[in-house]
């Protein structure tokens, strides 16, 4: 086991790591932005090291930096959490390449599964439904309305290197897709440094579920089943729970099994996440795989009862996976809420600002995940969470009515959040059924 790891983030997630160290007997040193100079949560690192202004360009994303932090730290590993570098196959790469050991998947499995074209590709190899589309990249105009012509309207436009709804289009006909192609291929350029394009089969409202999956380096791998993430905005999330509302069974423990076939044929080891797009009759199609842990991991965990984090270090120290497939039982029904310094009145922008009073929830069951305190100034230069609400009841209607109750104990004064927003969605109707899909929130809010 590593005696010292390195944390390549910040915020709520970085307190996450630490505190799973902290109880596994593992020293962490810190890293932070001159913008994140005097945050409480670096007072639990046995270390820290500023390493650079307040963009993230000039800090967070700094490969050498980082390294240099980890070197003078005399650090094992490094654990990356999630965004910045977290799925920077480089990253991974020229850690191991300095004897430290990266807590994520090998640089090769990363790179396979970062290239859509190429993740598509594994996942029919092992066996797993993929939406109808183009064999590979579509690099001119007269072969993206060839494969249209194929497939059928409407089609989607996609960015291989994407993420975050970035580099994609929908074209309901010809004349949209001439003019989306372009674009698509400009906005995937300038955000991804890679132009590459490809088109699938429009699936028109759609449901996202997505599967957590855990696998060692001895080809042990397991999952921890599903998470429906379809309350979002232009591919943000905002609500998240498992189980999935409203889900055959049998379409339950298929999806769960094809995560792992997948995850299997390429050799991919530590968490991950495997993103499927579920349409009106079931049918459930692969997206993509997240090579890191997720902002929505504690769902699972309150499920579960694993704790991902820890089992994501014991993973990368070479450790055999304990956990045995059908020793992993579903329990109850776990949401997470994110609650965000944002004005959904007013297109979502974000409001950074100093706490000036806060109040949090708490209870059984009921988890606030966040390194926020009264006074703490959210900045303009990082994401705008605040932290995550999680609750676990026995139903899902107990669940929704224990986040409701929850929501409704928060005080937090300074900023706007999304609170407000979450409390109409939770009290929804269509949400109380079960009945969403990945445009519920843009339609109905």
């Amino acid at each position: 086991m590593f005696q010292r790891i390195l944390i390549a983030n910040r915020g709520e997630i970085a307190l996450r790591i630490m505190r799973a160290c902290r109880e596994l007997g593992i020293e962490t040193v810190a890293v932070y932005s001159e913008a994140d100079r005097g945050a409480h949560y670096l007072t639990l690192a046995d270390e820290s090291y500023c390493i650079g202004k307040a963009p993230a360009s000039d800090s967070y994303l700094l490969i050498n930096r980082i390294i240099s932090a980890a070197e003078i730290g005399n650090v094992q590993a490094i654990h990356p959490g999630y965004g910045f570098l977290a799925e920077n196959a480089h990253f991974a790469e020229v850690c191991r390449e300095c004897s430290i050991e990266f807590i994520g998947p090998h640089h090769s499995a990363m790179e396979q599964l970062g290239d859509k074209v190429s993740a598509r590709k594994i996942a029919a190899d092992a066996k797993v439904n993929v939406v109808p589309g183009s064999d590979g990249l579509v690099t001119d105009e007269k072969t993206a309305l060839e494969v249209a012509g194929k497939i059928g309207y409407p089609v989607l436009i996609k960015a291989t290197a994407g993420g975050g709804g970035k580099g994609m289009r929908v074209a309901m006909n010809e004349i949209s897709l001439k003019s989306g192609f372009s674009a698509a291929r400009q906005e995937a350029e300038k955000a991804f440094n890679n132009p590459g394009v490809y088109l699938e089969k429009y699936i028109e409202r759609p449901r996202h579920v997505e599967v957590q999956v855990l696998a060692d380096q001895h080809g042990n791998c397991v999952h921890l089943w599903e998470r429906d993430c379809s309350t979002q905005r232009k591919h943000q999330k905002l609500i998240e729970e498992s189980p999935a509302p409203d889900l055959p069974k049998s379409v339950r423990e298929d999806i769960c099994k094809s995560a792992v076939r997948l995850i299997k044929t390429c050799g991919y080891y530590n968490a991950g996440t495997v993103e499927f797009i579920v349409d009106k009759e079931h049918q459930f199609y692969f997206i993509e795989v997240n090579a890191r842990i997720q902002v929505e991991h504690p769902v699972s965990e309150m499920v579960t009862g694993i704790d991902l984090i820890k089992e994501q270090i014991r993973v990368a120290a070479g450790e055999e996976l304990k956990l045995k497939q059908r020793n992993i039982k579903s329990q109850g029904c776990a949401i997470e809420v994110r609650i965000n310094a944002e004005d959904p009145e007013n297109d979502y922008r974000g409001c950074p600002g100093k706490i000036t009073k806060l109040r949090v929830p708490g209870g059984f069951g009921v988890r606030f995940d966040s390194h926020v305190h009264e006074g703490y100034v959210i900045s303009p230069y990082y994401d705008s969470m605040i932290g995550k609400l999680i609750v676990h009841r026995e139903t899902r209607d107990e669940a929704i009515a224990a986040a409701l109750s929850a929501l409704d104990e928060f005080v937090i004064e300074g900023v706007k959040t999304t609170i407000p927003l979450a409390r109409r969605v939770l009290a929804h109707s269509a949400f109380k059924d079960g009945k969403i899909d990945t445009t519920f929130l843009e339609r109905t809010f």
